[in-house]
């Protein structure tokens, strides 16, 4: 009896094709998956603000820091902060804030701050990008840069440029990653910190793609 073992050979050919094509795709995303999530713009020469996003305690002020920065580097003209209207104690946070800023920067830095009151819904990126853009159009600042960790410039970067496309589309946007220990590209899944960011920023950056 005739037997043709071609299509047992075809299949196994496949399988290993396939195997191969699932390895290779594993290890360009070790060695660049991290990559996946960092999009820092080359900035202008002069920006009119730059505003340093929210996030945890210990990442904000990696960013307002970074803003800074930016500000003592003659980039930006100024810095925005967006800060909750009060503490749990009902204390205004702007003046607690001023004082901060004071000690640590001193006056000529403190004095170019300004702040953006939002309230208790702003709790996500998107939320975060609508309410401030009601400040930067009442500001009428044309030129503004995003100042938040690597790990989040792309999603933060689609996010704030969608909102102010439908609030304000005459404003330009740059946005600029500062280095954050919860994070670091080269090697994300070396630490398991490391890879926790990784899985949930990728996560709500394919949300963010998919359901906008």
């Amino acid at each position: 009896m005739y037997s043709d073992a071609r299509p047992g050979r075809f299949t196994r050919k496949w399988l290993v094709w396939l195997v191969l094509v699932v390895l290779a795709f594993m290890l360009c995303l070790l060695r660049w998956g991290g990559y996946l999530l960092v999009s820092t713009d080359t900035l202008p020469s002069h920006t009119d603000a730059a505003v340093a996003l929210q996030g945890s305690i210990s990442a904000q002020i990696l960013r307002i820091d970074g803003a800074v920065r930016l500000l003592q580097q003659g980039l930006t003209e100024r810095v925005l902060l967006s800060v909750p209207r009060q503490s749990y104690w009902g204390e205004s946070i702007p003046p607690v804030a001023r004082r901060y800023l004071h000690t640590k920067y001193g006056e000529n830095v403190a004095d170019r701050v300004y702040f953006c009151e939002v309230g208790p819904e702003v709790n996500s990126t998107e939320h975060e990008a609508k309410a401030v853009s009601a400040c930067i159009k009442q500001h009428r600042w044309r030129a503004i840069v995003l100042v938040t960790s690597n790990y989040h410039t792309r999603r933060a970067g689609f996010l704030w440029r969608e909102a102010l496309k439908a609030e304000n589309p005459q404003v330009s946007v740059w946005v600029y990653g500062v280095p954050d220990p919860t994070f670091e590209p080269a090697g994300w899944w070396r630490e398991r910190l490391y890879a926790k960011t990784w899985v949930l920023e990728v996560a709500k950056l394919v949300e963010t793609c998919l359901f906008g």
